[in-house]
């Protein structure tokens, strides 16, 4: 974990370019103000008041869990340009005027990692089934089609809408998870409802496991 951690950032005088990071902690709900297409392609602009202070021209910031390049800053908000992939992938293409997203930085070198290794990198979205309370908790579950199915292990890791979390049940054709209270609080499952769209990364290490077993496999 050392040398996956080491590799993800490269030193800042070394002329190579790191890789954003982020730990599936969520550190604001913001707020969507508008998306639009313009002659740069299409724009989203969020507002969030204790973020933006603390971000620069650049930086990277996961939005519902999707790596983001911040355009502009302006007062307490952030602008960012979306990719045709990334309206295609994500569920930021269907957020509302004045609807919550979840907002974190990227991971500092230097930083606690609280969650798990989280890229940004959307791998699907997926439709809420049921969000129902059992006593102070919350079960959460979400559609998962056979394509992605492999990579839901009980017990392991999922980021959905940018939070780190555990997969508590494998379903034939969904998985479960469960909110805490102070989760649903400090994100925008405290607004989410049956029909939903939520945004799905599967941890990094099932994906590389599956890359290395590829060779080995025969094909044919």
């Amino acid at each position: 974990m050392g040398r996956l951690f080491s590799n993800l950032y490269a030193h800042p005088n070394s002329g190579t370019k790191s890789i954003s990071m982020f730990t599936g902690l969520i550190e604001e709900v913001g707020r969507m103000l508008w998306i639009r297409a313009s002659e740069r392609g299409t724009e989203l602009q969020i507002e969030a008041p204790r973020l933006a202070a603390r971000v620069s021209i650049g930086d990277s910031v996961a939005v519902n869990g999707c790596c983001l390049t911040v355009r502009s800053r302006r007062l307490d908000q952030l602008t960012f340009d979306l990719l045709d992939e990334t309206l295609d992938r994500t569920n930021l293409k269907g957020l509302r005027r004045d609807g919550p997203v979840n907002l974190e930085r990227a991971l500092l070198a230097s930083g606690r990692i609280g969650g798990h290794f989280v890229q940004g990198h959307i791998d699907c979205t997926a439709g809420v089934i049921l969000f129902e309370q059992s006593g102070a908790d919350h079960r959460l579950e979400i559609a998962l089609s056979g394509e992605f199915a492999h990579y839901a292990a009980y017990k392991g890791s999922i980021a959905i809408n940018g939070v780190s979390l555990t997969i508590a049940e494998t379903l034939p054709e969904s998985i479960a998870v469960w909110i805490i209270p102070h989760t649903k609080q400090a994100t925008n499952f405290d607004s989410i409802k049956p029909g939903d769209l939520v945004n799905v990364e599967f941890d990094i290490l099932a994906k590389y496991v599956e890359r290395m077993l590829a060779r080995y496999v025969p094909h044919g």
